[in-house]
């Protein structure tokens, strides 16, 4: 399951006002030299959200991930970026290796007010995921669980709940058998008939 098709929906789309041919240029100067575009692009003043989303984009096709996160924080700047911008924040700062801080990205995503649901969904879906890799499976399931709110049907996410459901249950199960004085009395009683062999 590729994570990055999870916000098919938050990179498509831009403010009216920013959609242009232009668009299809940058595109197509960054898929030929992304490196000379970054520098061309730049600028003394401080970048507005459009200018600092599309370095962001720039870098993280080349795979600059700590470098588009920086640029993607200042996108979220501006209202029109937010959403986006912490949302891509969040994915580079995964695949930079930084999953706690990819876990605060995703959260200010989701605290944007105007997100959509299918976008709300989409966020929710890598923050279980971002989660579930760092075994905090208690926050993962109420990630899982408010996605399965908003959309029941959404990719693995039923299975998901199981699984870490499932799993939750198992290593609770061990740890209060573990504490348990019977459990101990119950043990040892096995380990002396192991011994014994009867």
């Amino acid at each position: 399951m590729n994570e990055t098709n999870a916000l098919s929906l938050i990179q498509e789309t831009h403010p009216a006002s920013h959609q242009s041919s232009s668009e299809n240029e940058v595109s197509a100067l960054i898929a030929e030299a992304p490196l000379q575009t970054i520098d061309a692009t730049a600028s003394t003043g401080e970048p507005d959200g459009y200018e600092a989303y599309e370095r962001g984009t720039a870098l993280k096709n080349v795979g600059l991930f700590r470098q588009a996160a920086e640029h993607f924080e200042k996108a979220a700047q501006d209202p029109a970026y937010a959403l986006k911008g912490f949302a891509q924040m969040g994915l580079c700062l995964k695949k930079g290796g930084k999953q706690e801080e990819a876990v605060a990205a995703f959260r200010r995503a989701l605290q944007i007010p105007a997100t959509s649901s299918k976008e709300q969904v989409q966020i929710l879906y890598l923050l279980g995921r971002t989660l579930e890799s760092l075994g905090r499976i208690p926050e993962a399931l109420e990630a899982y669980r408010w996605l399965r709110r908003e959309a029941p049907q959404y990719r693995d996410v039923a299975m998901r709940i199981e699984s870490l459901s499932t799993r939750r249950l198992h290593h609770d199960n061990r740890q209060g058998q573990g504490d348990s004085p019977k459990a101990q009395k119950a043990s040892q009683m096995w380990q002396g008939l192991l011994r014994t062999g009867k």
